[in-house]
């Protein structure tokens, strides 16, 4: 009986705080992060302002939380899109898509983080952003090893190191996020992930007949 018992609080106790992130988002979304107390959070929530920072000791920790807790599920899908199966560059396209998905359905955080954290403290700002590149760091080296094995497999040329492919295609497809954000009917980004995708490729895709003169070629003894 005690074990399901604690199981239970613990399910609990982790949807009453995503609904304190979830509120939190609607508010600092709709009124600024600056403008909306924790007792504004606490009441719009239904909980007690004591209960509220049980689960958060400020207003710059939940926000942390909120913050990370968005980009630990954005890393999640991006990795899963490039363990997809197919070769090497459908990966990258399903990379490259599947960012657009997620800044379509989340746009709300992302207004919020791009809006509010300028004007974070600095040591609030570069303790969330440590964390934050730790996780933006993991995804390049998984996209970065995508492209390492197209280059192996005869798929892609080397025109540079696989880790700076990785930062340029990620680079790119930010800009034409950016720009959607701005402008979503102006600038769709679902009809740009072909344009992106042939920017990208343009000079790295491997012929059919490249591949076939490079097979015929007897390999260098190293």
């Amino acid at each position: 009986m005690r074990p399901q018992a604690v199981s239970r609080r613990e399910q609990l106790k982790i949807y009453n705080r995503a609904l304190v992130l979830q509120t939190a988002l609607d508010l600092f979304s709709s009124h600024g992060f600056h403008a909306v107390s924790m007792h504004r959070i606490a009441e719009e929530s239904g909980f007690s302002i004591g209960t509220l920072y049980k689960f958060f000791k400020d207003k710059e920790n939940l926000y942390s939380a909120l913050i990370n807790d968005y980009a630990g599920k954005f890393k999640d899908e991006l990795v899963s899109a490039l363990e997809k199966p197919g070769d090497e560059v459908e990966r990258i396209r399903a990379y490259v898509a599947t960012k657009g998905r997620i800044f379509e359905n989340n746009r709300p955080m992302l207004r919020l983080y791009f809006a509010e954290t300028r004007n974070a403290s600095f040591d609030f700002k570069s303790s969330l952003e440590l964390e934050l590149r730790s996780m933006y760091d993991e995804i390049l080296q998984k996209l970065a090893a995508v492209f390492q094995r197209g280059i192996r497999l005869g798929l892609l040329r080397r025109v540079m190191e696989p880790y700076y492919l990785a930062v340029a295609v990620d680079s790119l497809t930010n800009s034409f996020l950016f720009l959607w954000l701005e402008d979503p009917d102006k600038h769709p980004y679902k009809q740009n992930v072909k344009t992106i995708m042939r920017l990208v490729f343009e000079n790295l895709l491997v012929s059919p007949g490249e591949k076939k003169a490079a097979e015929r070629q007897p390999r260098k003894i190293k």
